[in-house]
């Protein structure tokens, strides 16, 4: 198949430190080239990737500042336009605001939304366009506008290779680690409030961004000592795994309906176990009593925390393989390819450009 993939602009593919999205698309365009597929992938220009390269801007949106990202996005858009008879199809990774262009496309275009519906604006925009093929990244996901035209729902993945398995943490130092953005929906006042009761370290990585300055400043970096709690900034792939690997769990205390969390098969994938509050997809990511514990509020998740070092590091090790491979997450979005551009035969003549 001619793939299209198009990313968000705020971060390169994939990204330097901070990125979740940016990262699937990354991972879904070396998997898909990997497979004989002929992908093009429209993000910035200090991308890299296997597949072809269309820049749209030079940088990053977040590293260059832009005041007005819709510009640059626009871009992305008519380029999407001008080249459309390069593809068979089209996998909109950039959000709702590339849907109605895919009517002027006249090709079978897929959308992958990596938010979740919490805005009533975007509830009622999507509804416009409902018909508009979409792929839900969890079952949970779909909660927040469910009369969308769901095809399947595919968990992200991650290239598992590239995290080091540790069959026990390092208790010469041990700690509790946190890594995401530094924000109120990410919950780091709760993580805060659990290291203080049970008397752990607790170490936070992840970036501080413009939005989150004010939170940080008046709720978490009073409680910064760098004793007990350390915060250690954006780190990348190979420290990241460092820190998860060598951690006794990871923390995961969300406080909005987060469609899947990357981080959280990150961690696993390392044989950390996970300590999450019961928000959106969190129950489909972690296996409660085998690689980590869900609790509705902090205080029970409190409670869980000796238990969580005795869960089974292989455990979290195998749910990560079983469900969130990069392979099995490129498996899932072929079929919704293929579901697309069947439906549609009768209509368009793509039996000359496919090479499924």
């Amino acid at each position: 198949m001619r793939i299209a993939q198009i990313a968000p602009l705020w971060e390169a593919v994939p990204p330097k430190k901070y990125g979740g999205t940016e990262l699937v698309v990354y991972i879904l365009c070396e998997e898909l080239t990997k497979r004989g597929h002929e992908v093009t992938l429209f993000a910035t220009g200090d991308s890299k990737t296997s597949a072809n390269l269309e820049a749209i801007i030079e940088k990053p949106m977040r590293e260059a500042d832009i005041a007005n990202p819709f510009c640059y996005e626009s871009i992305a858009m008519a380029k999407v336009l001008e080249m459309k008879d390069n593809f068979d199809i089209i996998h909109n990774h950039m959000g709702l605001h590339f849907i109605p262009f895919a009517e002027a496309l006249d090709l079978p275009v897929v959308n992958t939304l990596h938010g979740a519906f919490i805005n009533q604006e975007d509830i009622d925009f999507s509804m416009k366009y409902k018909k508009s093929p979409f792929v839900s990244i969890s079952n949970s996901q779909r909660l927040g506008s469910p009369d969308l035209n769901y095809l399947s729902t595919v968990y992200n993945g991650i290239q598992i290779k590239k995290y080091t398995f540790q069959e026990s943490p390092d208790t010469n130092n041990p700690y509790i680690a946190f890594l995401g953005r530094l924000s109120e929906e990410k919950g780091i006042h709760h993580a805060v409030k659990l290291a203080k009761a049970t008397g752990h370290k607790l170490i936070l990585a992840g970036k501080i961004g413009s939005a989150d300055k004010k939170y940080y400043e008046t709720e978490i970096k009073q409680y910064v000592d760098n004793k007990q709690i350390v915060y250690i900034g954006e780190l990348g792939h190979d420290d990241k795994v460092e820190l998860l690997k060598n951690a006794l769990m990871a923390i995961h205390p969300v406080t909005w309906p987060e469609p899947f969390g990357l981080v959280m098969a990150e961690s696993m994938a390392c044989g950390t176990p996970v300590l999450a509050l019961n928000k959106g997809s969190i129950p489909e990511v972690i296996k409660h009593k085998v690689t980590g514990f869900v609790e509705n509020d902090i205080e029970s998740l409190i409670k869980r925390v000796k238990e969580a070092e005795n869960i089974d590091r292989k455990a979290c090790r195998k749910h990560v393989e079983d469900n969130f491979s990069a392979e099995r997450m490129t498996e899932g979005y072929l079929a919704a390819y293929r579901k697309i551009i069947s439906g549609r035969v009768k209509d368009i003549d793509t039996s000359s450009k496919l090479a499924v």
